[in-house]
C-alpha cells in the first residue's frame, strides 16, 4: 500500500508544471534505494531539484514533475545502474499540470490537467496514468513492427496458396513475433488502479478522468487483441512449416518403400533368370 501523508504537498513556485513519463528499460530496480525525502514507497516517490517530484515504477518508468532538463538528466544518470534492459530510445508521455484552487480536479480535451492542490497523492495518481500510457505506447509500436514483419509471408500465402520458399526468414519472423508477444504479455496491468486510491478514494474521479484522457483501457484491449492475432498468425505459419515437413518425410518413406519393393522384385527376377 502507498505510504503517503494526505497533508504532504510538493512545494512549487509556479502555477504550471511539466510532467514527463520516461520508459527507460524493461525493469527498474528500486530495492535499497533509501532516501530521506521519500514521499511514497509504492511507487517509490521523492523530491528532486528545487521544486520537483520523481516517481519510479518497477516496470521501467520514471515520472519527472517540475524538473529542469539538467535536473532530469541528473536523475536519469543516477538510475542508470538500476535499469535492466535499457532502451536506446526512451518512450515519453508529457503533460502539463496546472494548480487551480477554484476548479475541481479535471482534464479538458487536450489538457492541461487541472488540480486543486499540488499534493503528493494527486501527483502519484497522475504519475501512474502517465507511466501506463508511456508503456502502452512502446508496446503498441512493438506490436505494429511485429505485424509488419510477418505481413509479407501472410500476403504471399494468401495470394499464392503456399508459404514463401525462404524458410529461415519465416522462422525468424515467427520467432520475433513470439518474442514480442511474450515480452508484452507480462507487462503492466493497466486495469489495476494505483495503490494511493486505497487511502484516498476521493481521487478516484481524477484517475477515471486520466484513464479516459489517455484511453488506457481501450488501448490495452486493442493491444491484447493484436497480441492474440499475432500469436495465432505465428502458430499458423509454424503449423504450415511442420505440415510440409511431415508430408516430405511421408513422401520419402513411401519412396523408400517403393524402392525396397523394386529391389526385392529385381532380386527375385534375376534369381529366377539365373536358374
Amino acid at each position: 500500500m502507498t505510504d503517503t501523508s494526505s497533508s504532504t504537498a510538493v512545494p512549487t513556485q509556479n502555477l504550471r508544471l511539466t510532467a514527463r513519463a520516461l520508459l527507460l528499460g524493461d525493469r527498474l530496480d528500486v530495492a535499497g534505494l533509501e532516501r530521506s525525502d521519500v514521499l511514497s514507497t509504492t511507487p517509490l516517490a521523492f523530491r528532486a531539484g528545487q521544486d520537483g517530484f520523481v516517481a519510479l515504477f518497477r516496470y521501467g518508468v520514471a515520472v519527472l514533475v517540475g524538473l529542469t532538463p539538467l535536473e532530469e538528466d541528473e536523475v536519469i544518470r543516477s538510475l542508470r545502474q538500476r535499469i535492466s534492459g535499457e532502451f536506446a530510445r526512451h518512450e515519453e508521455e508529457t503533460a502539463i499540470i496546472e494548480i487551480s484552487p477554484d476548479r475541481d480536479d479535471q482534464i479538458p480535451p487536450g489538457g492541461p490537467i487541472y488540480i486543486k492542490q499540488m499534493s503528493t497523492e494527486r501527483l502519484l495518481v497522475i504519475a501512474d496514468a502517465l507511466s501506463k500510457s508511456a508503456t502502452l505506447a512502446r508496446d503498441e509500436r512493438e506490436a505494429t513492427a511485429a505485424f509488419e514483419l510477418v505481413e509479407p509471408s501472410v500476403q504471399h500465402l494468401a495470394e499464392n496458396g503456399r508459404r514463401p520458399r525462404d524458410r529461415r526468414r519465416i522462422l525468424k519472423q515467427v520467432g520475433q513475433a513470439l518474442l514480442v508477444r511474450q515480452r508484452m504479455s507480462g507487462g503492466v496491468a493497466v486495469e489495476e488502479k494505483p495503490d494511493v486510491l486505497w487511502d484516498r478514494p476521493d481521487l478516484e474521479r481524477l484517475y477515471a478522468r486520466l484513464e479516459d484522457e489517455y484511453e488506457l483501457k481501450e488501448r490495452a484491449a486493442a493491444l491484447h487483441r493484436k497480441l492474440e492475432v499475432l500469436g495465432d498468425t505465428a502458430q499458423a505459419l509454424t503449423d504450415i512449416i511442420d505440415t510440409e515437413r511431415s508430408l516430405r518425410l511421408e513422401l520419402i518413406i513411401v519412396l523408400l518403400i517403393v524402392f525396397e519393393i523394386f529391389i526385392t522384385f529385381y532380386q527375385m527376377f534375376t534369381g529366377v533368370s539365373g536358374h
